[in-house]
């Protein structure tokens, strides 16, 4: 049997899947996550729950989806030729994402819900949406190969936490925090 005839269902409908990705974080800003539902999602999507549940196994899924692929393109920068311009940019397009992103927005309320449900918390372990961009741009201005753990703590940390806690993002000073990575990752560089 070829692999065609194995697959079970219709083939993914492209547009079906982006309208329910795009449907999940219009829904989470309008409800919040404990609100949202499966049958909701459809609805806004104009697709059936079969459809729905044929690619996904539950909101957290659908959240998880929609907020890596927003992030994936959201913290995207180009190069500006500096390292210290480089993580400034970085910083900048990462605290825009958890304070005022849709997909941040999902992120976040992903770790909430993490805290107190297991399945929502193995979801996420099992998708670093925020280390991979983390861990090219620490490499493009550092010149070292660094891991995804290490580089997620160095440069996304802070800004996480301090975003996570409540803070006022307008408050950080990413070129500051960025001169500071840099100094303790080649402490020899001016500040």
């Amino acid at each position: 049997m070829d692999k065609e005839r194995i697959r079970a269902g219709r083939p993914r409908s492209e547009q079906a899947r982006e309208a329910v990705l795009h449907a999940v974080d219009d829904l989470l800003l309008d409800v919040g996550y404990a609100a949202m539902t499966m049958k909701g999602i459809a609805e806004r999507a104009g697709v059936s729950r079969m459809t729905v549940y044929r690619w996904w196994s539950t909101k957290a899924e659908i959240l998880l989806e929609a907020s890596a692929a927003d992030a994936e393109e959201e913290l995207a920068t180009e190069p500006t030729g500096t390292p210290l311009d480089d993580l400034t940019a970085y910083l900048e397009a990462l605290a825009h994402f958890l304070a005022h992103s849709p997909a941040g927005a999902a992120y976040r309320a992903l770790i909430g819900e993490a805290q107190h449900d297991k399945a929502v918390a193995e979801l996420l372990a099992s998708k670093d949406v925020l280390g991979a961009s983390a861990r090219t741009i620490l490499e493009r201005a550092t010149g070292q190969q660094v891991p995804v753990d290490q580089a997620t703590a160095l440069l996304i940390g802070p800004t996480f936490f301090w975003i996570m806690t409540g803070r006022d993002p307008a408050h950080l000073n990413p070129r500051e925090m960025a001169a500071a990575l840099l100094h303790d990752v080649h402490p020899r560089q001016p500040r």
